[in-house]
């Protein structure tokens, strides 16, 4: 079983996120938080393999508690908030997944669980997004090492940090679709990652 913690200031988001965890047959909801304090002293007295993080919150909001929550347990924020600088700034702040409300449904939140308690990212399509706009305004150095990729598996890479998609990528640097998605699956097992989304944060350095 994969022990949760809900941390959200809302009680009726609180009894819902519940009513959908604990709908499945494989996730535990162990406690519950209504403030960013709370939300520490619980996961120091649960220890949850995931929680789940709002933003917004009296005492202290999610983003103020999320280095020493990190170091916890896995944090998947779940808030209303899409600011491009927000999502930023909480996967950078060591949280490993984003959900907006109101953009994902009970299946997507509880594979999401799953993949955080796994120690895999996930981005809803909405934050992917927005952290997408965020990274084109403001490209990160590429990292160093460069994970042992060819030249071309770099240029793909590049691209998809841009936001291009696969027919794009491949109009882009004169490839069939399919070589495209050859290169993205060899610079996956270079970067030890399993998605778009885990590549994404990994080449441009945020995971």
């Amino acid at each position: 079983m994969i022990g949760v913690l809900v941390v959200d200031d809302n009680p009726i988001v609180r009894a819902a996120l519940r009513g959908y965890l604990e709908g499945t047959p494989d996730v535990e909801v162990l406690g519950e938080a209504a403030d960013g304090l709370e939300a520490i002293a619980e996961a120091r007295r649960h220890a949850p393999a995931v929680t789940l993080l709002d933003h917004r919150m009296p005492v202290a909001d999610g983003l103020s508690v999320l280095g020493d929550l990190a170091r916890l347990t896995s944090v998947l924020v779940l808030t209303s908030d899409p600011d491009p600088a927000l999502v930023a700034r909480m996967l950078h702040g060591g949280a490993r997944g984003y959900l907006i409300h109101g953009a994902f449904t009970p299946g997507e939140l509880h594979r999401a669980v799953i993949a955080v308690a796994a120690g895999y990212g996930w981005l809803s399509p909405a934050a992917v997004a927005v952290a997408t706009a965020t990274m084109r305004a403001r490209p990160a150095m590429r990292p160093r090492p460069r994970y042992g990729l060819t030249r071309r598996e770099q240029d793909v890479l590049d691209l998809l940090a841009e936001g291009l998609s696969n027919a794009a990528i491949a109009h882009r640097l004169l490839l069939t679709e399919k070589t495209v998605k050859n290169h993205l699956h060899r610079a996956y097992a270079k970067l030890r990652v399993t998605n778009r989304t885990e590549a994404l944060l990994r080449w441009t350095g945020r995971s």
